[in-house]
C-alpha cells in the first residue's frame, strides 16, 4: 500500500480530495497542474536546496540525547528542527511555497498561524524573496503567542486578527480561505500544514520531507542503519510529522507514533485529540477526520499549545490512523509541560510546547534499551516562555 502520495484526484484512502468554492476552483486546478513539474525541475530543486543550506541552516542536528536516554533507558535521538532559521521546521515550507508562488506569478501572499511560527516563517520568505505578506491569527493566539506577532510585524507582514468562534487556528484558516476568494488572481495561500484541498497535503508533505530524509542519512552515519525502530512527532493538522514520517511509512520494521493533544483530557470537552474524539467530515477543503457534533458542526478544540489547537487532521495522518500503520497518543497539557521541563532539566533543550507533546510518549510507552528511537523536536520554545513561568512552581 502507498501510504506516502496520495492519488490523482489527492486522496490517501478515503481521506483528502478538494472541497472548493467554485470561486477557488481556478486557483486550486492551476496548483495542481503545476505543482509537481515546478517544484521537481532542476532549476527550482537548485535555488530551493540553496537556501535550505545557506539560508535555514540545514541539516538540522540529529542528535543523541544521553540524560534522557539513560533516564528512560532507550537510544533516543532528537531531530533538531528548532535550530533551523526562524526556530521550527515551517521554514522548510514556507520558503518552497513562496519560491513556487513566485513562478506562479503571484505578487501577494496569504497564510494562517496558530503558534506563529508559521507565520514568522512566510513572512521570512516574503521579505526575502519580496513578497506582500499578509497573516491571519486567531485573537486568543495574538495574546498568547505575542513574541512571535512582533517578530512578524518587524518583518513587514501584516497580522489580521480573527475574532470569530474560538478566536484560534481554525478561525484563522477560515479568514484566510475568505481573503483568497476575494483575490483569487494575485494571492497564493501559504497553508501550514497537510491539511486544505489538494494538493496542499501532498505539497506541504514534500516539503517537509527533507526532516525524515536527513534522518536516515544521518543515523547511517551515526548508528551503521538507515531506519530507527520508532519514529515520534506531534500532530496538529501535522506538518512535523509528515515530514518525519515520509520516508519511512513504507518501511515496515518502523514503527510510528503520533502525539495528539488531549487538553485536559479526551472527555473533559477541552481536547484536540482528533483521531479519538473525531469522525470522517470534510474541513477546510478536504475529507478528514474531524471533531464535530452529530450534525456536523465543529467542536472547539483546546490545547495548551496554539499549534495543536485545530479540531481536524492532514488525511495524510487520518490515512495512516485507519489503516492502524501509525499508534496515536493524546497528551494532556500537564503531561506535555513535565516533558517539557524534563528535557529542559535533563538536556539543556527548551523545547516549543507542541513538541513536548511527543517528547511526553517516553512516559506512556515502554522501549527496550536496544530501540534506537528518533523525536522530532519541531520547534524552540521562546515562544512559550510566558506558558512555562506561569506553571514553573508546579515543575520544580
Amino acid at each position: 500500500m502507498n501510504y506516502r502520495n496520495p492519488d490523482e484526484h489527492g486522496y490517501y484512502g478515503e481521506f483528502g480530495g478538494a472541497f472548493i468554492p467554485e470561486m477557488l476552483y481556478p486557483n486550486v486546478k492551476e496548483l495542481q497542474e503545476n505543482y509537481l513539474e515546478i517544484i521537481e525541475s532542476e532549476e527550482f530543486q537548485k535555488e530551493y536546496q540553496d537556501l535550505l543550506k545557506n539560508y535555514v541552516g540545514r541539516a538540522t542536528p540529529l542528535y543523541f540525547s544521553k540524560n534522557l536516554s539513560e533516564k528512560y533507558n532507550t537510544r533516543i535521538y532528537l531531530k533538531r528542527e528548532d535550530l533551523n532559521h526562524t526556530g521550527a521546521h515551517k521554514i522548510n515550507n514556507a520558503l518552497g511555497q513562496v519560491l513556487l508562488a513566485k513562478r506562479l506569478g503571484k505578487t501577494r501572499i496569504i497564510a494562517e498561524t496558530g503558534a506563529g511560527q508559521h507565520g514568522v516563517a512566510t513572512a521570512t520568505a516574503c521579505a526575502l524573496l519580496g513578497m506582500k505578506c499578509i497573516v491571519y491569527m486567531g485573537e486568543i493566539d495574538i495574546q498568547r503567542q505575542a513574541p512571535n506577532v512582533a517578530r512578524m510585524k518587524m518583518l513587514g507582514a501584516e497580522v489580521v486578527a480573527a475574532t470569530s468562534g474560538s478566536k484560534t487556528l481554525k478561525d484563522a484558516v477560515n479568514e484566510a480561505l475568505r481573503d483568497w476568494i476575494n483575490n483569487p488572481v494575485t494571492t497564493h495561500y501559504v497553508i501550514g500544514s497537510v491539511v486544505g484541498p489538494h494538493p496542499f497535503p501532498d505539497l506541504v508533505a514534500r516539503f517537509q520531507s527533507i526532516i525524515s530524509k536527513e534522518i536516515k542519512e544521518q543515523l547511517l552515519e551515526q548508528e551503521g542503519r538507515e531506519n530507527p525502530d520508532y519514529v515520534i512527532a506531534c500532530v496538529g493538522g501535522g506538518s512535523n510529522a509528515a515530514g518525519t514520517f515520509y520516508h519511512f511509512v513504507e518501511e515496515k520494521d518502523v514503527k510510528i507514533i503520533a502525539a495528539e493533544a488531549g487538553g485536559y483530557g479526551i472527555d473533559s470537552g477541552k481536547s484536540a485529540a482528533t483521531t479519538f474524539l473525531g469522525t470522517s467530515g470534510v474541513l477546510h477543503g478536504s475529507k478528514s477526520l474531524v471533531m464535530q457534533t452529530e450534525d456536523g458542526q465543529v467542536t472547539e478544540p483546546h490545547s495548551i499549545s496554539a499549534g495543536l489547537d485545530y479540531p481536524g487532521i492532514g488525511p495524510f495522518h487520518a490515512h495512516l490512523f485507519k489503516e492502524k500503520r501509525a499508534e496515536f497518543f493524546s497528551i494532556n497539557d500537564d503531561e506535555a509541560l513535565k516533558a517539557a521541563f524534563e528535557l529542559t532539566r535533563l538536556e539543556g533543550i527548551i523545547p516549543a510546547l507542541e513538541s513536548a507533546h511527543a517528547l511526553a510518549v517516553l512516559d506512556q510507552k515502554k522501549f527496550n534499551e536496544s530501540h534506537i528511537v528518533v523525536i522530532c523536536l519541531s520547534g524552540r520554545g521562546d515562544k512559550d516562555m510566558e506558558t512555562y513561568l506561569k506553571h514553573l512552581g508546579n515543575n520544580e
